[in-house]
């Protein structure tokens, strides 16, 4: 198979902050793919969101021309996240391209994310470059966490990249070592195949592809169809991205661009999926990408109750350039229709609301998340559970497993014990400590703590507990191992006799009561008063474990007088006494939970 030696695909891969956007934007401007009046900080971040935030959501590829010892080359730059919530985009990215440079800070040195994206990149066999950045800073230990870097990929110091992605220094040498120690793309002429990495949906213009051409070539007007479905289209345009969208003439073999597919079926194109020309027999799918399953599960339910429509439009748009994203619908007593959604993490279902808002004027409520959880039933079926309300009879179930993961927290050495403890109070399992010589200060050893945890354990408060205990350093990858024996049970709670399904949460029985203590407690504090006096309870399988009073809303019956004998007030007093008991007896009425008291209930 032959190369095409003018070509080069790469990404950017680092762990969140170290300045994968920045030094992007320093290749764009190298590179004159933008022009410098045209330019702005975190160019490739197209949402207003990751420029606010100040972090890398969604993957986003760009086509640059750079002259090189008189040739003239083209680089295909794939800009990724680096929060552990957005691994999945990683490994997409890395799936489509031949080589990454691998960037780390000068001043934070080698984190969970940079370990896990290396470890990624060797799954994929890909050529790594590793850089250093930030070297301009006052604070950063060059020396120190280069030789470190050099050690990880068990490469020489001199291999290991300085770059400042602020100033542009080291950028120019950067971009000389992509086209000096990464392979090029293979070449071939038949059979078409292009894998599709991302996607996304235009009113206009359809469902749009990112795709990489792994063989063959695309071209306007050619009739292709989808292996994974068997749906078929014609292509509407083709092109490249720079990094808005460039229409060409066609798409060849090693090229990175994007496919208008017309398709307004938004089930019908895949991330993942192979694309081929719709003519004689059809090649084999595209291996290699890997699918990345949710770990956590919440339901979304709009504010209002009536924008259930649009809010099943707006997850079907967001599904198609999120490959991790599940939904379905299902239907609350007290909230009407809504969406049982999978994410990654906390902080990818924090952004899915928050896209949801600002992409499509819904606001939402979002129940308590939880996991995906596997019930063998005393008849010998096995049930996949994400629902608390989905919950069976405890009669009927023989045992029940939750998802453990193997956890890697790296950290400065002197915050081992703090960590460790902290790990431990969450059930932890301890598997080995490893030390990467660093450089000085804070990180002149750093120590990469290996552990099984539950999923669980790490949903609500875990990373601000680990960044309190180790004064910020501390830093998390996971992924998932098993499912392992759990003695959980679901907590329901009651309002005036009646079942909340939405606040209903899975917990471990020897903390039941700890946990349905504090949550009615919370309750309390955060329901508004009714007419008559709410109770507030606790329970699991019908036993009632914590319980308290909300006191009732009180008329002042005695606002109206003015003077006379103190009996007059006593009178009015009791009679109001009686009117709050008769209501108490006849009924309580229904009490409604506020959306922002799921979110309270959650971040407390």
């Amino acid at each position: 198979m032959l190369k095409r030696s003018d070509v080069r695909n790469f990404c950017i891969i680092a762990h969140v902050d170290h300045g994968k956007s920045t030094l992007a934007d320093r290749l764009l401007e190298l590179t004159n793919t933008v022009e410098k009046r045209a330019m702005r900080d975190q160019m490739l971040d197209q949402m207003d969101l990751e420029r606010e935030r100040g972090i890398t959501i969604k993957l986003q590829p760009v086509t640059m021309k750079y002259a090189y010892n008189g040739a003239s080359y083209t680089l295909n730059l794939i800009d990724t996240p680096g929060h552990i919530d957005f691994t999945y985009e990683v490994s997409r990215s890395l799936s489509a391209v031949e080589g990454a440079v691998l960037l780390v800070d000068a001043t934070q040195g080698i984190q969970a994310q940079t370990l896990a994206n290396w470890n990624l990149s060797r799954e994929q066999n890909l050529k790594v470059i590793p850089a250093l950045n930030k070297i301009d800073l006052p604070n950063a230990d060059v020396e120190g966490n280069r030789r470190s870097l050099a050690n990880l990929l068990n490469v020489s110091e001199n291999d290991v990249i300085l770059v400042s992605a602020k100033t542009g220094e080291g950028v120019g040498a950067l971009l000389d070592s992509v086209i000096e120690k990464l392979p090029p793309p293979s070449f071939s002429e038949v059979p078409t195949r292009a894998l599709i990495f991302d996607s996304f949906y235009d009113e206009f213009l359809g469902v749009v592809a990112y795709v990489r051409i792994k063989e063959g070539a695309l071209r306007a007007g050619a009739r292709i169809i989808f292996l994974s479905n068997k749906e078929k289209t014609n292509v509407i345009e083709v092109g490249t991205l720079a990094p808005q969208r460039k229409k060409g003439e066609v798409l060849s073999s090693g090229d990175i661009g994007y496919v208008v597919t017309g398709l307004k079926n938004l089930e019908a194109v895949r991330v993942g999926d192979t694309i081929a020309l719709d003519s004689g027999e059809l090649p084999e799918p595209i291996s290699g990408w890997k699918e990345v399953k949710p770990m956590v599960f919440a339901s979304i339910y709009s504010e209002g109750g009536e924008d259930f429509e649009e809010l099943r439009k707006g997850m079907s748009k967001l599904k198609l350039n999120d490959a991790a994203l599940v939904w379905e619908v299902e239907r609350s007593r007290v909230l009407g229709y809504g969406i049982r959604a999978g994410f990654l993490g906390l902080l990818h279902l924090e952004i899915i609301q928050e896209r949801l808002k600002r992409e499509y004027g819904i606001t939402t409520v979002v129940t308590i998340p939880g996991v995906r959880y596997e019930l063998l039933m005393t008849d010998g079926e096995i049930k996949h559970i994400t629902s608390p309300s989905d919950w069976p009879e405890i009669s009927s179930i023989r045992e029940v497993k939750e998802p453990w993961i193997r956890a890697e927290i790296v950290c400065p050495k002197k915050y081992v014990g703090a960590v460790m403890q902290l790990i431990h109070e969450r059930r932890g399992e301890y598997r080995a400590t490893e030390y990467l010589p660093a450089g000085e200060g804070e990180w002149s050893e750093v120590s990469i703590l290996k552990y099984f945890l539950p999923l669980s354990v790490i949903l609500v408060d875990f990373y601000d507990q680990l960044k309190s205990v180790s004064s910020g350093f501390a830093t998390l990858n996971y992924e998932l191992d098993d499912y392992r024996p759990a003695d959980v049970a679901r907590l329901d709670i009651f309002l005036a006799d009646e079942l909340e399904e939405e606040l209903s949460m899975i917990v471990y029985r020897d903390e039941s009561y700890r946990r349905g203590r504090k949550v009615v407690i919370m309750l309390k504090e955060l329901l508004p008063k009714q007419q008559f006096v709410l109770k507030i309870q606790a329970a699991i399988g019908g036993k009632i474990i914590a319980a308290e009073r909300l006191s009732a809303l009180r008329k002042d019956v005695t606002a109206k007088l003015y003077g006379g004998d103190v009996t007059r007030k006593r009178k009015l007093l009791e009679k109001q006494k009686k009117g709050k008991k008769k209501m108490a007896l006849r009924g309580k009425g229904s009490v409604v939970v506020p959306p922002d008291v799921y979110l309270k209930l959650l971040k407390g």
